[in-house]
């Protein structure tokens, strides 16, 4: 699990499934940063992991501060599924 900072809206939300690196990973959460008072474009911010990993972030057993941080624009982020499906 590791917090990625995308500079830039590649049209992302929570559940989207993005390659980066190589390797295919979920984006357990996004908070969305520089709408009004930030840089001039948007950056999101998105604790990601593996599927496997998913667990480990619904019942909270890591410590946020000391994921590991990749910065990348959005045009460098492949985009294989735009956000989670609805559940019922």
């Amino acid at each position: 699990m590791k917090r990625l900072i995308i500079h830039g809206d590649p049209g992302i939300r929570k559940g989207a499934i993005v390659d980066y690196d190589g390797t295919e990973l979920v984006c357990f959460g996004i908070n969305r940063n520089g709408e009004w008072h930030g840089p001039e474009e948007v950056q999101l911010w998105c604790t990601v992991g593996t599927e496997d990993e998913y667990e480990d972030y619904e019942k909270r057993n890591y410590t946020p501060h000391f994921l590991d941080v990749d910065r990348v624009d959005a045009e460098d982020v492949d985009v294989v599924r735009t956000k989670a499906n609805l559940a019922v």
